[in-house]
């Protein structure tokens, strides 16, 4: 499986940017996309999720109505538009996926859940 991030970039506070993860070489039917960031000095967290077996969502409550995770699945392309940028924002921003399977395993926010992993996308917000 592999992972393509791109989209990163410079913006102002405000501003807007749409990440795009483009996936290749995957076979299963139900996973899981999984949004991460890690900013210098801090650990990585967990931004987005969402899970295909049954649509379901999760946003870490920072991001809570500014960013939006989707998924082309024509394109097998996922994306996390991120609207209302704020300085707390920067970060290399990664893709991950996963097999998934609501109920069993690991949860859908939860690193353990996520096997393959993008090469990461720096977000940088400042005036």
């Amino acid at each position: 499986v592999q992972l393509v991030e791109s989209g990163g970039g410079l913006v102002q506070p405000g501003g807007s940017l749409r990440l795009s993860c483009a996936a290749s070489g995957f076979t299963f039917d139900d996973y899981a996309i999984g949004w991460f960031r890690q900013a210098p000095g801090k650990e990585r967290e967990g931004v987005s999720f969402f899970s295909t077996s049954d649509g379901s969502t999760y946003y870490t409550d920072s991001v809570k109505g500014r960013f939006s995770i989707s998924i082309d699945n024509a394109k097998n392309t996922a994306y996390l538009q991120m609207n209302s940028l704020k300085p707390e924002d920067p970060a290399v921003y990664y893709c991950a996926m996963g097999a998934y399977y609501p109920y069993f395993g690991t949860p859908l926010e939860s690193e353990q859940t996520y096997d393959y992993w993008g090469q990461g996308v720096q977000v940088t917000v400042s005036s």
